[in-house]
């Protein structure tokens, strides 16, 4: 029977609820399969937009475009089957055609610039405003350098916003950017600090401004502020939207800035973008910024090792030299299609503006008294799994919980027995406290506005509770701080913390359930710098103390305690097993990762915890389809999706369908492959 057009428009409601990613755009492909053999013609307009949304935000732009041409089509052909949304959708995907056409060389110039013409023709037979049609124009400009660029510029800055503007969140970052490009910092900077002053947002913002003006704040010499917006730059990278621009100008800054081991572990950790990206003036993007940080590194770590799968390059010498011929070869491609040499002119003076450096102290928790936090390289500790440098953390929300977890859970502390004051400790006089439980309140109120003052200050209250003896609190309070600095990238600084909060918690004798989540969190720490081994160890001395405290014959307590701390410790056991299955996972280990984690899946599903197993059961069937083994991954990967469905988790559910779409479809099972878009829904 055929659907009305409200059940159409909210099935299609649902495609667009899924996270961006091949599930959503088979997903939406099927929807307009049958809005095409089934109708109603109502909803083939809103059905060709889902799609071509589906394909310009997940990665296939491409594909976008034929679903395009046949919405224009279906326009002219049949205005009448569009209501006001509709038409606003229309009007608004030219501006994603006439931009990405931009970014793939092998589009001629003519099509691009028919297309624009094309879209101005129609915004005014329509009456729509016309800022839309400025920047396309000025964009159009500025890919090729041409001499009226500025005129360009200025007319679509002076053309009144209207309903088809750039959101108010992204029209600035794209002036900034131009303002920055042609070395207007100082006007640049002023927009994006009075914008930012308004928590702007999108799918790519504030992300997107704060890695241009992270950069325009090195080019003017405030040390502080570009390490302030760096920092918060960080926190705005994973957005569910491809964020390879500014992925790459995060390494830039980091190499520019002197934190060479925190700029190479983000290249190795983003390390497809050199191959892989949305479009090809993507890759051209994260290549031109890679290979600036490249060439700035290769001074004093031409021999630090990479491990790079799809690369041929070991050193950051070849990579620096296999980077910028790539990039060399895109922005000769761009050349070719634009008539001019504009590409070329801007990746030379990318690498041109490397020789502008500012030292930028990153570190959140200092190492020594008088480091940064930002060391050299070690020889191999630079280093990638074949799943994802960050395994142990694959997913949000599974076994790597916050170390603010194992303090709530822990038995309550003693109270201070008033510390030493610490005038070092206290800061400026008046400024914060003297004591541990008055450090402690004030990080708490602080973490969220300053978490580097926050780690700070809990670092403070650790070494006052070390004094008095209050090793359990010393501990769980300096877990914290690192904690804080591993979210700020501080790596270096955190790795120590986690190293001595641990000594600590042991030393005090805090039960090892309690200590298995701060050595959880110590080990994504760890894998991150490529201490697998390290990182291992813990886990496996946390599960023998487990496994020691069981055996230990524990004073007479109520039946339902016991039965209470038994249950906490198998559940933190499963939680230690699913983290070291995470670590081999980062270390290339993938069949004994598969493995174990499949085993841990059963388990957590067998007490009933049917997130976790999910979690689990995605990592067995990643590691096994990143081992080659795609056809033993689908099972794996479809109890992932089962179990996410039955927790009500649809993001999660999505992404993992993302990549059973992927591995059906290697394995020529394109029906399947159509049906887990398509099931997603039902």
């Amino acid at each position: 029977m055929t659907r009305s057009v409200d059940q159409v428009n909210a099935a299609l409601h649902d495609v667009r609820r899924m996270p961006y990613g091949l599930a959503r755009s088979t997903a939406a492909a099927a929807e307009l399969e049958r809005v095409d053999a089934e109708g109603p013609d109502a909803a083939r307009a809103y059905a060709l937009f889902v799609l071509v949304e589906a394909y310009v935000w997940g990665g296939e732009v491409t594909k976008a475009y034929l679903p395009f041409t046949r919405l224009l089509r279906w326009w002219d052909e049949h205005p009448e089957h569009f209501d006001a949304q509709d038409a606003h959708s229309l009007f608004w995907s030219f501006k994603w055609m006439v931009g990405h056409l931009m970014e793939f060389p092998d589009v001629p110039a003519g099509q691009i610039e028919r297309t624009l013409d094309d879209m101005a023709r129609r915004y005014a037979l329509a009456g729509n405003g016309t800022n839309a049609v400025a920047l396309e124009r000025f964009e159009w400009a500025r890919e090729r350098g041409s001499a009226d660029v500025e005129d360009a510029y200025r007319a679509w800055v002076a053309t009144p916003r209207d309903e088809y503007s750039q959101c108010e969140a992204c029209e600035p970052g794209d002036r900034a950017a131009y303002l920055f490009e042609t070395g207007r910092y100082d006007e640049g900077v002023r927009l994006l600090e009075q914008v930012l002053q308004g928590s702007p947002s999108c799918a790519t913002e504030p992300g997107d401004m704060l890695s241009h003006l992270q950069l325009a704040y090195l080019e003017v010499g405030d040390a502080e502020a570009a390490a302030r917006t760096h920092r918060r730059g960080l926190r705005h990278l994973d957005t569910g939207v491809s964020m390879t621009g500014p992925t790459g100008r995060h390494v830039e800054f980091l190499a520019r800035t002197g934190n060479a081991a925190r700029a190479l572990r983000l290249l190795v950790e983003h390390q497809a973008f050199l191959t892989e990206a949305d479009s090809p003036g993507d890759r051209l993007g994260f290549l031109t910024s890679a290979s600036v940080a490249t060439g700035v590194l290769r001074d004093t770590h031409a021999d630090a090792p990479l491990a790079l799968r799809d690369v041929p390059a070991s050193t950051v010498a070849e990579l620096d030299d296999w980077a910028r011929r790539e990039a060399a070869d895109l922005a000769r491609a761009f050349d070719a299609r634009n008539g001019t040499t504009a590409a070329s002119e801007r990746l030379h003076a990318a690498w041109a503006r490397g020789a502008r450096t500012l030292p930028v102290d990153l570190a959140v928790l200092r190492t020594d008294a008088g480091g940064t936090g930002s060391t050299p390289v070690p020889a191999g500790s630079v280093t990638t799994g074949s799943v994802t440098t960050a395994a142990v953390a694959a997913e949000v929300g599974t076994a790597g919980v916050g170390t603010a977890d194992a303090v709530a859970a822990a038995p309550a502390p003693r109270p201070s027995e008033g510390a030493p004051d610490d005038p070092s400790a206290a800061g400026a006089p008046g400024a914060e406290p003297a004591d541990a439980d008055g450090l402690l309140a004030l990080a708490e109120d602080v973490a969220r506005e300053d978490p580097v003052r926050a780690a700070q200050l809990l670092r403070r209250a650790s070494t006052l509770l070390e004094t008095v003896g209050h090793l359990d609190r010393a501990g769980f309070a300096l877990a914290e701080a690192a904690q804080l600095a591993a979210v700020d990238g501080d790596d270096e600084g955190a790795a120590p913390a986690f190293a001595h909060a641990l000594a600590l918690l042991r030393a005090g004798g805090v039960a090892p359930r309690f200590v298995g989540p701060v050595v959880r969190a110590s080990a994504r720490v760890a894998a991150r710098r490529g201490d697998v081994p390290a990182a291992l160890a813990q886990v496996d001395r946390t599960l023998a103390d487990l496994a020691a405290a069981d055996d230990t014959a524990a004073e007479p307590r109520a039946a339902d305690l016991v039965e209470r701390d038994a249950s906490a410790a198998e559940h933190e056991r499963r939680e230690l097993r699913d983290s070291r299955a995470r670590l081999l996972a980062t270390a290339g280990e993938l069949d004994a990762a598969a493995t174990l984690a499949e085993r841990v899946a059963e388990e957590f599903a067998r007490a009933g915890d049917v997130g976790d197993a999910a979690h689990a059961f995605w990592l067995a069937g990643r590691s096994r389809s990143a081992a080659g083994a795609d056809a033993d991954a689908v099972d794996l990967l479809e109890s992932a999706m089962e179990g996410f469905a039955i927790v009500h988790d649809r993001d999660a559910r999505a992404t993992v369908a993302n990549e059973l779409v992927a591995v059906l479809r290697r394995l020529g099972r394109e029906q399947d492959a159509a049906a887990v878009g398509a099931g997603l829904n039902g």
